[in-house]
């Protein structure tokens, strides 16, 4: 079997255990595509999988890459969802990042967002580095650390 083979049924058997212990009603799909497996729970009530602001799909994708990787390094990557959660993770992070880099252009002032996981973090860091008009960085301590998003200086 090839590592993606082995990645998806690690993936699968851990995702079928889940359901199981958490009694879901759930379809289980694994695919993989460009490098990234991914294992999707498909069904209605998944709250519970998915937690308080992704907590638990957060925790299940770590324990998954933990199976999948043995802490050995891949060039694989793995990401669990739950009835498209992470696209709309996605697209709430990206609102939020421009509201913010708007009203810090707008005042003039740094904008603190809210506390968010370290990959949500990189995320907006990414989605802003784009703009030109603003710098992000992280402060504070996990699990309180956030981003903070403020407008280029002009130092001409």
């Amino acid at each position: 079997m090839s590592e993606i083979q082995d990645a998806q049924e690690a993936v699968r058997e851990l995702l079928e255990l889940v359901v199981d212990a958490l009694d879901l009603d759930a379809e289980i799909a694994v695919t993989a595509e460009d490098g990234v497996v991914t294992g999707a729970l498909i069904g209605e009530d998944l709250g519970l999988f998915i937690g308080r602001h992704g907590q638990t799909i957060d925790a299940v994708q770590h324990l998954a890459q933990r199976i999948v990787f043995h802490g050995r390094p891949s060039d694989l990557r793995i990401v669990i969802d739950a009835a498209g959660y992470r696209d709309r993770r996605a697209s709430a992070l990206r609102r939020q990042a421009d509201d913010a880099a708007d009203e810090a252009i707008r005042h003039g002032r740094p904008v603190s967002l809210d506390a968010m996981v370290a990959s949500e973090r990189k995320f907006v860091h990414e989605h802003l580095r784009e703009r030109g008009d603003v710098e992000t960085y992280s402060e504070g301590e996990e699990p309180d650390r956030h981003l903070v998003v403020a407008p280029l200086r002009d130092d001409a």
